[in-house]
């Protein structure tokens, strides 16, 4: 039996090319070991069958964005390894553009933007893509958001109308919010840069308690289908 080797070592070898070539055609999901794609430069083989798929080229995996719908009690992923985990653990959405093939790569050096609360639920964002991330990370671009909010309790009279000309609430001035009802326990809630605990502290300046709150909506971009626990792509066309 020959010793382990990593297989981007080995495809180097076989096809005579550089080890970052290499790398290339296995990041890029070109490359089966015993008909099994293989996406890890390190994977060791030792006997088995290593073959480069018909139409390989060594080219870089583009940055992507991709978009969660987040489920309830769901801690916020911050730190690479814990995005990664979170991505693993979900599922890529089956309606999603079929051009767009998941990578190993694609799971990796994301960066989490406008996370949400561990209760809340709905859209978040995760992207490699530098626009996308310095887009969504100004502060001084702050794009609208959607939430569709559950509360219990009754608001007090002209209390929408108070959200939307600004309010205040134990010490703190909450920022404007444009809220309407959907039915006698739903709130559609749009404000901007929401910081954590504002949504909870707006319905409670009206009168109202919190009972869950989800994210529909960032900037121009819907949730629309999205199933929970689901990912999908944003498209090339797709803007914030």
């Amino acid at each position: 039996m020959t010793d382990p080797v990593r297989l981007s070592k080995y495809l180097a070898e076989q096809l005579g090319c550089s080890r970052r070539e290499a790398e290339l055609y296995i990041e890029g999901g070109w490359v089966s070991v015993d008909g099994q794609v293989i996406e890890t430069p390190w994977f060791k083989v030792t006997e088995q069958q290593v073959q480069l798929l018909p139409g390989a080229t060594a080219t870089e995996v583009p940055p992507v964005t991709l978009l969660l719908h987040k489920p309830a009690g769901q801690l916020p992923a911050e730190d690479p390894s814990t995005i990664q985990a979170q991505l693993a653990q979900a599922t890529h959405w089956s309606a999603d553009d079929a051009r767009l093939q998941p990578r190993a790569r694609h799971l990796v050096q994301q960066t989490a933007l406008l996370p949400l609360e561990a209760d809340d639920s709905g859209l978040v964002v995760f992207s490699q893509q530098r626009e996308v991330i310095r887009k969504l990370g100004d502060p001084r671009d702050k794009l609208e958001q959607e939430f569709v909010v559950e509360v219990s309790g009754d608001a007090e009279e002209g209390g929408l109308e108070l959200l939307a000309r600004g309010i205040g609430h134990r010490g703190k001035i909450l920022p404007k919010a444009k809220a309407s009802w959907q039915n006698e326990t739903r709130l559609r809630i749009v404000i901007k840069a929401p910081q954590p605990g504002d949504l909870r502290q707006l319905c409670e300046s009206i009168g109202l308690r919190m009972l869950s709150a989800k994210r529909i909506r960032i900037g121009r971009l819907s949730m629309a289908k999205l199933p929970l626990g689901e990912w999908r792509f944003l498209g090339e066309h797709e803007r914030f």
